[in-house]
C-alpha cells in the first residue's frame, strides 16, 4: 500500500500506533478470548478501561476535581440540544457567538428549544474575514456558548471571550490540539472524530455547580443522570471509548497537550507560508485567527480546482476539497497528521504552482 495523508476534517485519521493496537487487540483483548466490543460495559475489564480513559484526560488537560467528565453517545451535534436544556429552565437565557457554521447550527438547534440570542456575528463578507469585537452578552444570561475552532470556515478564536458569564464551548475540532485553562470554562464539549477517535462519541467536561437535577431532560442527555452514573445511563459507546483511551495515552507518550501544541503549531506555519507566498492560492482569513487545525484557501484560477484535487490524490493527498458551503481547499491536520504529510502537501503545492502559476 502506498503512503497517504489523509487530510479529512471527520472522521479524521487517527495515530497509526492506535490503530496498530487496536488491531493487535481486536480478537484477543487482554486474554479473555474475545474482542473489547463483546465484553459488558459494566465488568471490571472495561469499567478499568474507563476509568483510566478519564484519568488519562484529566491529567492532559489538567482538569480540576470540581468537573465531572462524561463519555456520550450521539457525537458532538448532539450536544446542540443537550446544552440548552441541561443548562437552561424554561423562560431562563443564554447567548451565542457566531463565528462560522457550527457556532450558527449550535444557535440554530438551541433556539428551537430555549430563549437564546447572538451575542455578536461574524461578518463573513469583509476581507480578510476577523472576528467580531464587540460581544453584547445579555443581563440574566447563564452562559454564552462559542465555537473556539470553525472547522468549515478555517477560524480560530486563541482567547476566551471576556464576558461575566459561564463559558460553553464546542471544541470539537481543536480540544487536545493546544493547552486551555479549563477553569475558565462553565463545560465543554467534543466530538470525537477529530483529535479523540472514531465518531459517535461525545466528551463533555462540566462544572460540577452546573449540574442540576430538576431538568427535564431525556435521561440519556441528563448530565446529572450521566455523571452520578458514570456515563452508563445506557450502554455507552464501548469501542469508541476504548480508542478514545487509546489516543489518550499515545498523547501522553508523544509528549502531551504542549507538544502537540508546539507540533500542530509548525504544521500551521509551513502551509500558511506556502499560500501566502505563492500568488497562485490565497486564503482570506486575517491571520490572528486563522485556524491550525483546518486550513482553508483557494485556487485564484477556480478552473484548476478538478486538476488539484485529482493530482493530489494521485500522490496519496486525500480529503482536500473544501466544505460545500465555502469551497476551495482545505488541509485538516489535527494531532494525528505528522509534519511529514503537511511537508508533501507543501512540496506538491509549489510544484503545481509552478506549472500552472
Amino acid at each position: 500500500m502506498n503512503k497517504v495523508f489523509n487530510f479529512c476534517a471527520g472522521p479524521a485519521m487517527l495515530p497509526p500506533a492506535v490503530l496498530q493496537r487496536a488491531q493487535s487487540e481486536m480478537i484477543d483483548w487482554q486474554g479473555l478470548g474475545v474482542s473489547v466490543m463483546e465484553v459488558s460495559h459494566r465488568d471490571k475489564p472495561f469499567m478499568a478501561v474507563a476509568a483510566k480513559a478519564e484519568a488519562d484526560l484529566r491529567e492532559l488537560m489538567a482538569i480540576p476535581d470540581n468537573y465531572k467528565v462524561l463519555f456520550l453517545a450521539g457525537g458532538g451535534r448532539s450536544q446542540f440540544t443537550a446544552v440548552p436544556l441541561n443548562l437552561l429552565k424554561e423562560g431562563e437565557q443564554a447567548d451565542y457567538l457566531i463565528t462560522g457554521q457550527w457556532s450558527k447550527a449550535a444557535f440554530e438547534e438551541a433556539k428551537r428549544f430555549r430563549d437564546v440570542a447572538i451575542a455578536a456575528e461574524i461578518d463573513m463578507s469583509t476581507k480578510p474575514i476577523a472576528l467580531p469585537v464587540d460581544i453584547k452578552v445579555r443581563a440574566g444570561a447563564k452562559y454564552l456558548h462559542y465555537c473556539p475552532n470553525e472547522t468549515v470556515d478555517g477560524i480560530e478564536m486563541f482567547e476566551e471571550p471576556a464576558v461575566d458569564v459561564p463559558l460553553v464551548a464546542d471544541m470539537s475540532s481543536c480540544i487536545l490540539s493546544r493547552r486551555i485553562d479549563v477553569s475558565k470554562y462553565g463545560l465543554i464539549y467534543a466530538g470525537a472524530q477529530k483529535n479523540i477517535g472514531p465518531s459517535g462519541l461525545a466528551v463533555v467536561i462540566v462544572r460540577s455547580d452546573l449540574l442540576r437535577d430538576d431538568m427535564q431532560v431525556p435521561c440519556i442527555w441528563d448530565y446529572a443522570q450521566q455523571a452520578q452514573q458514570g456515563s452508563m445511563v445506557n450502554t455507552p459507546p464501548t469501542y469508541a471509548w476504548y480508542l478514545a483511551g487509546l489516543v489518550f495515552e499515545w498523547l501522553k507518550e508523544v509528549g502531551g497537550v504542549a507538544a502537540m501544541e508546539a507540533h500542530n503549531a509548525a504544521k500551521a506555519e509551513l502551509l500558511y507560508g506556502a499560500i501566502d507566498s505563492l500568488p497562485l492560492y490565497q486564503n482570506l482569513v486575517d491571520a490572528s485567527c486563522r485556524s491550525r487545525m483546518n486550513v482553508v484557501w483557494q485556487l485564484k484560477d477556480e478552473s484548476l480546482n478538478e486538476a488539484f484535487l485529482a493530482e493530489a490524490e494521485a500522490l496519496g493527498l486525500l480529503a482536500l476539497k473544501g466544505h460545500r458551503f465555502v469551497g476551495g481547499m482545505r488541509a485538516s491536520m489535527y494531532n494525528a497528521m505528522p509534519l511529514a504529510g503537511t511537508q508533501a502537501l507543501v512540496a506538491f503545492m509549489q510544484d503545481f504552482a509552478a506549472r500552472h502559476g
